[in-house]
């Protein structure tokens, strides 16, 4: 939500994501939530999972220039922050930014060679390939196959208050 006042409030819960980008900085993000590598929270009844009340609420204030980027897992996991940046540096309309964002994610998500945020993080959470894979000098890579939503705004200012295009 976008306040009057240029506050943007953020309720996030589960792995979709959001970055705000200011003269090619990463200045806010969200983080994934996670009952265990790979297992999100989702939204669901009261009975069963998550819900609103999980959510994990922000605030950042915008400014006039700055992008909000926000994504599926798709996007994050196999797209790296620097990706994203030097993306949006290449793109000045926020549609053609997101399209750029999409391709990138599913090119990375179907190479198998590709070393993803997904792959890496794995790693670092104990899997990988069989130890005679290992013994070869091969280790988990590859994109992850998975939904691919990208939404890219830009603060633009109007005579009442700043806004999202």
């Amino acid at each position: 939500m976008l306040e009057r006042n240029g506050t943007m409030k953020v309720a996030s819960v589960g792995d979709c994501g959001l970055r705000v980008i200011r003269k090619g900085q990463i200045i806010f993000s969200t983080t994934p939530q996670e009952h265990y590598f790979d297992c999100p929270y989702q939204l669901s009844s009261e009975l069963v999972g998550q819900t609103y009340l999980d959510a994990v609420v922000s605030s950042v204030e915008l400014v006039e220039g700055d992008t909000i980027v926000m994504g599926s897992d798709g996007l994050f996991d196999n797209v790296f922050d620097g990706e994203i940046v030097s993306t949006l540096a290449a793109h000045s309309d926020v549609v053609e930014a997101a399209k750029a964002l999409a391709n990138l994610a599913s090119n990375h998500s179907l190479d198998s060679r590709f070393d993803s945020p997904y792959t890496i993080e794995a790693r670092s959470k104990g899997l990988d390939v069989p130890f005679w894979k290992k013994f070869l000098g091969m280790k988990l890579t590859g994109g992850k196959l998975d939904d691919i939503t990208v939404i890219v705004g830009q603060v633009i200012t109007s005579a009442a208050s700043p806004q999202l295009t």
